[in-house]
């Protein structure tokens, strides 16, 4: 351990489809904490990879005919563009798998050597049995994890509950050449060679998904510790629960598997980060389609209050309130620290003239700490979905100098009409003490 150091590894995405909304919470949920070390330590070192070599991967291009190199590239490239629209902060660094081939085969011929793993029929395996406390991340028994793991029957295996380091490729899958042979890595040893790589053999934080406990969390700490029995691997696991969709598990079939990808046609980038983080991130998530607009409107309200206060923006960034950090630092309760984002609103609201910049650079940096607020509060009004109709604003601000002209001369008939062909089109007015603004419903 480093004094004011942090180290953290993120599984990362599987690049051969658009990333589901599964797969964002894991991006939404560590990058909030990945602000959070930031603003505490004075160097953090945030690792997420690519998995750009899979079965996965190998299927979906057989399907489609598409080359896999275009596969990961494109969808990699997807990936990015739609976790950058949630907010998402880039990793210091992101590995890919096929680049780090060489590690894999280096901590494989470790495994063997130290009597924990085994060649047969061009394929090697980890010997499970070899590590006593094999399961402990977990915390099943041997039934439970054979049982879970849904374990492949081979007779390849010395014991069902092996798992695959290197298997043999055929001419028409990518494939490097080994010491076994020409083959590829098995999913689990990616992970442990390059977190190894960029984080050293002992870091601070591993973070994912709850489904990645058992089997993949588990066999890297077999992987990593038994390769280098005298490290300890991650000092700290977090995972975030599992997602649900309208009550029910997401699934293709039932119609409720939702991407990012087509969210993000629907809906602003930060109202669906929103609904990411108003659950703990430890608790399973009900996404629905209700909640995102809720949370839209929620923004509308914070926004509405940097709107209002807009000629007191501050110049500088302000300090982010004890009450939202104590509440992150408490096990990144991000429902808590959006409640003192309520409270700061409320708070710049009522403030005098001479205390608004100080509210509203509060809550900026409370926003900014949780990746909200990060829009000009004009842009995120005048937000609209790609693909909806453009309606010139410069045309928007001469009815509204029409309506306020017709509530002059008491035609309020033309005045409401004039709002209701807005709103139709879906412009919203809003009249205030300061004049009509206006935004996009």
């Amino acid at each position: 351990m480093v004094p004011g150091r942090v180290g953290m590894y993120v599984c990362g995405p599987t690049v051969y489809d658009y990333a589901h909304i599964g797969n964002a919470r894991p991006v939404v949920v560590f990058d909030v904490l990945y602000r959070l070390l930031k603003r505490l330590f004075p160097k953090v070192t945030y690792v997420r990879n690519i998995t750009d070599v899979d079965d996965k991967i190998n299927a979906r291009a057989s399907e489609s005919g598409e080359d896999i190199q275009t596969i990961t590239r494109r969808t990699t490239e997807a990936f990015h563009e739609d976790m950058a629209a949630l907010g998402a902060l880039e990793p210091d660094v992101e590995p890919r798998a096929t680049a780090h081939i060489e590690q894999m085969i280096a901590m494989i011929e470790r495994l063997i050597e130290a009597g924990h793993a085994y060649e047969e029929q061009d394929h090697v395996l980890f010997d499970v049995p070899s590590m006593a406390d094999y399961g402990r991340l977990s915390g099943h028994n041997r039934a439970q994890l054979i049982d879970g793991a849904r374990v492949e029957v081979a007779p390849y295996k010395r014991d069902p509950a092996d798992f695959v380091l290197w298997k043999p490729s055929t001419a028409e899958l990518p494939g490097w050449d080994s010491p076994w042979g020409r083959g590829r890595p098995g999913w689990h040893i990616e992970c442990s060679a390059m977190s190894g790589e960029y984080l050293g053999r002992t870091f601070d934080i591993h973070g994912g998904g709850q489904d990645l406990i058992f089997p993949h969390h588990e066999n890297e700490i077999a992987q990593s510790r038994c390769a280098h029995p005298d490290d300890g691997f991650a000092r700290l696991w977090m995972h975030n629960g599992y997602v649900m969709v309208e009550g029910e598990k997401m699934s293709k079939s039932l119609g409720n598997y939702f991407t990012v990808h087509e969210l993000l046609d629907e809906y602003p980038g930060e109202a669906i980060r929103l609904v990411l983080l108003q659950t703990h991130y430890r608790q399973p998530l009900d996404f629905t389609r209700a909640a995102i607009a809720e949370a839209r409107a929620t923004l509308d309200r914070l926004y509405g209050a940097l709107r209002k206060a807009a000629e007191a923006a501050p110049a500088d960034g302000g300090n982010v309130p004890d009450a939202v950090l104590d509440a992150l630092g408490d096990d990144l309760n991000t429902p808590l620290a959006l409640a003192g984002l309520h409270e700061l609103s409320g708070a710049l609201n009522k403030a005098a003239d001479d205390d608004r910049s100080r509210c509203a650079a509060e809550l900026l940096a409370a926003g900014a700490v949780l990746g909200l607020l990060q829009d000009d509060p004009e842009a995120w009004f005048k937000w609209r979905p790609p693909g909806a109709e453009a309606i010139d604003e410069g045309a928007i601000e001469a009815l509204i100098a029409e309506r306020l002209e017709a509530r002059r001369a008491k035609d309020f008939a033309l005045a409401d009409r004039i709002r209701d062909d807005l709103a139709d089109r879906g412009i919203i007015l809003e009249d205030g003490a300061e004049g009509t603004t206006w935004r996009r419903g």
